[in-house]
């Protein structure tokens, strides 16, 4: 009898990359001479969200870039930021925060999995909380699943990673 094969689609960080990049961005903004004095602030807090906050939109969005840049530098992708409206904070200042992704919500992996099972394949998606696992019996045919969903992964909207491929 034949050993099944599996893999879990789930959509996580490292949030040691995202500390060290946010740092990063604290520094260069320190150091930039269009953002030194302009009381410009970027702060994580915990694993929930990143909160920008500067004098005006243009430099919020320079921050913004700046942020963005970092990211992928560490391979992080910018689709785990979801932007929230800037908002105005005190002594005139903006502010932004950006909500992080983790974890895919349960019509996403509704979703995927319907996706999945679209392909006609011989392999059987199921949802665990907040990843699905595909598994199957040939490997060729979980290569084709992952090949599928990195080409849809614009479609998602979320940063999908592959792990515990056996």
């Amino acid at each position: 009898m034949a050993k099944d094969c599996s893999f879990d689609v789930v959509s996580e960080f490292d949030r040691q990359e995202l500390v060290n990049a946010v740092d990063q961005v604290k520094r260069e903004v320190s150091s930039r001479f269009d953002l030194k004095d302009s009381n410009s602030d970027i702060n994580l807090d915990s694993d929930k969200s990143i909160t920008i906050t500067t004098n005006d939109e243009m430099k919020l969005r320079n921050i913004y870039d700046i942020l963005q840049s970092k990211l992928v530098k560490r391979n992080l992708s910018i689709r785990i930021l979801d932007a929230q409206p800037v908002e105005n904070a005190l002594g005139g200042n903006v502010r932004q925060v950006y909500k992080l992704k983790k974890g895919l919500t349960q019509e996403l992996a509704k979703k995927i999995s319907a996706d999945i099972k679209d392909m006609k394949m011989k392999v059987q998606p199921s949802i665990q909380g907040d990843s699905v696992r595909v598994s199957g019996k040939d490997k060729d045919d979980l290569q084709k699943v992952i090949q599928m969903l990195r080409q849809n992964e614009e479609k998602y909207d979320y940063p999908l990673q592959f792990t515990n491929y056996r």
